[in-house]
């Protein structure tokens, strides 16, 4: 039901606009609930009190010009529509009422009812197309299935879940580690949970402070802390009945906790600083890195919330749980990175693919695209190199194999010495490191980067720099 206001007084006018409005159903109940006020001073208290999404307003009214309040009415009604109304064709007051931010002009005596009608709808379409424009960015397109890489069993059945959760409109959460795109299938569900465009609301709550946090979700009112000079609707009203997604959940303090059950149970609730109720009309979808359960036991995260949120949980596995989806998300981030940066890196060759699936990856898919942006934009031409990569920790697990714990190879032995004289350097210790990782691995470079834990690109700089280039007999294989 979207509230409407009418300024004007003319009290016969009042009460035939006001049962009009409220004789029109949608879907079998009411579509506006009206307010009406005679005067300047009334109408703007009404406008604080009601918060409207369109405002009626006279012209002339007892007290003051309706030119005058329309600045006061922005500032107390957020994003209200506001539609001026005049007995007089003044090409003048139509255009000081258009600068003024007034949404339409309209003369009396009024149109048909059906054109006064369309007006007012009209004003609510523009208002509920500019809250979207506010809350969605380009990057924020809509992510479809497609974006969804992986043909491993893990991925498989996870693809079969989200088809699931889809039928249904019931609270989300989403497990999963740093990187592994929790937004991402955030996004997938709520696009294929609606056949047609819904806002798409998501806040990361571990990154920003709670008093802002607040604001930002429930929206306050003008005056109700330092700094709010004019009222704003939050997260939970712009999302209207499409989803508000909660990032790092299990970030958010206790006393915000206890506020969000709060609307989780009851389906609404108020402005910071206000009092009138509003309702929440969104699907929650929640996403952490932590686990709630151990969260809940050491007394971090409320249990109650805990039970309102997992209604459907959905676990995103670790890239390093399933490698076998990596070559495929090799070539699907490449697609992205080279329009991203304007360049054609298109061919990996079968030993760079292998060594990016026996990397770790920490940071999931996350800290892959970031690996990839570096190694395309260093490219000099259309093959990602090996060389831009970083290198294969010791005892990284081959894919497939449990992690083995590595043997450690001896490269320096530090005599107990009396004379400090016979202390090598820093730099004299690490020009002998090297030397040595190049014996041991008879120069081979690939190797003697996964021993000391550098790059090739450091490791080229070091040897030139040691003079080391040559030092390895070409026979040993320097260039592995």
């Amino acid at each position: 039901m979207e509230t409407l206001l009418i300024i004007d007084d003319d009290v016969g006018l009042l009460e035939n606009l006001q049962m009009h409005f409220e004789e029109i159903l949608q879907d079998g109940a009411p579509r506006y609930h009206v307010v009406t006020a005679t005067n300047a001073a009334a109408g703007l208290k009404a406008a604080q009190d009601a918060m409207p999404s369109v405002v009626i307003l006279d012209m002339m009214l007892p007290d003051r010009s309706g030119l005058e309040i329309i600045e006061e009415l922005k500032t107390l009604c957020g994003d209200a529509r506001i539609i001026l109304v005049t007995a007089h064709h003044d090409m003048e007051t139509t255009i000081r009422a258009m600068k003024a931010g007034a949404f339409d002009y309209i003369h009396k005596p009024f149109p048909e009812p059906a054109a006064l009608d369309l007006v007012v709808e009209r004003a609510l379409e523009y208002r509920q197309l500019s809250r979207r424009a506010a809350s969605m960015s380009v990057e924020n397109a809509a992510a479809r299935l497609g974006d969804i890489v992986g043909t491993s069993p893990l991925m498989q059945q996870l693809v079969k879940e989200i088809g699931k959760v889809t039928s249904s409109r019931a609270t989300v959460l989403i497990n999963g580690e740093s990187g592994t795109g929790k937004e991402l299938f955030a996004r997938v569900i709520h696009n294929y949970s609606y056949d047609e465009t819904k806002p798409f609301i998501g806040i990361n709550c571990s990154a920003i402070v709670d008093t802002l946090l607040e604001s930002e979700l429930f929206g306050h009112e003008k005056g109700s802390f330092t700094g709010a000079t004019s009222t704003k609707p939050g997260k939970f009203e712009l999302a209207e009945d499409g989803t508000v997604f909660l990032d790092e959940i299990g970030d958010m303090s206790l006393m915000l906790q206890a506020k969000l059950l709060r609307v989780l149970q009851e389906r609404e609730f108020e402005r910071v600083g206000g009092v009138k109720r509003v309702k929440l009309r969104a699907r929650i979808i929640a996403a952490t890195h932590r686990n709630l359960a151990d969260e809940v036991a050491a007394g971090r995260f409320r249990e109650d919330l805990y039970q309102r949120l997992k209604v459907i949980t959905i676990t995103i596995p670790p890239l390093r749980e399933r490698r076998e989806d990596i070559p495929l998300l090799v070539h699907h981030l490449l697609e992205r990175i080279n329009e991203k940066v304007h360049k054609r890196v298109t061919r990996v060759p079968p030993e760079v693919l292998e060594h990016l699936s026996r990397l770790p990856w920490r940071g999931n898919v996350r800290e892959l695209e970031n690996v990839l942006t570096r190694a395309v934009v260093l490219a000099p031409g259309e093959v990602l190199l090996g060389d831009d990569l970083p290198a294969l920790e010791a005892g990284a697990p081959e894919p497939g194999r449990a992690t083995a714990t590595p043997t450690p190879v001896p490269l320096l032995t530090a005599p107990a010495v009396d004379d400090a004289s016979q202390i090598p350097t820093l730099e004299e210790a690490e020009r002998m490191l090297i030397q040595r990782a190049m014996a041991v691995t008879k120069g081979h470079k690939g190797k003697v980067c996964q021993i000391l834990g550098i790059s090739r690109p450091t490791l080229e700089r070091k040897l030139q720099k040691f003079g080391l280039s040559q030092s390895v007999p070409s026979s040993l294989g320097g260039q592995g």
